[in-house]
């Protein structure tokens, strides 16, 4: 059974910092490329950064700068490290998961991250 399990969401000021984690098991990690994703209010599911499974990153311009992904291969988790936060990036993130060979796709449950004074 696939799991992708996330964490470190919640309420932060504007400026603020938060990491989210997803810690991922019944995959083969290495095969899969990750990503986060966030849907905001009345908004589509749009892809946040992404790291392939050797590394490789790709981030949506509006985090550029802000946001950092990386990976651990070891103990299958992936992070999302958000600084100087914006009201704007509030929104349910979700951590995916893309098998390489398998074109699997697997979703997270969400955490809800809220930019608020």
């Amino acid at each position: 059974q696939v799991q992708l399990v996330e964490s470190g969401g919640g309420l932060v000021q504007p400026g603020g910092s938060l990491r989210l984690s997803c810690a991922a098991s019944g995959i083969i990690f290495s095969d899969y490329a990750m990503a986060w994703y966030r849907q905001g209010p009345a908004k589509q599911r749009d892809m946040v950064a992404s790291i392939t499974s050797h590394g490789g990153t790709v981030y949506v311009d509006s985090v550029k700068g802000r946001f950092t992904i990386w990976r651990d291969n070891i103990t299958s988790t992936v992070n999302l490290e958000m600084n100087s936060l914006k009201p704007e990036d509030t929104a349910v993130y979700y951590c995916n998961a893309y098998g390489t060979w398998s074109h699997n796709t697997y979703w997270g449950q969400g955490t809800q991250v809220t930019i608020s004074s």
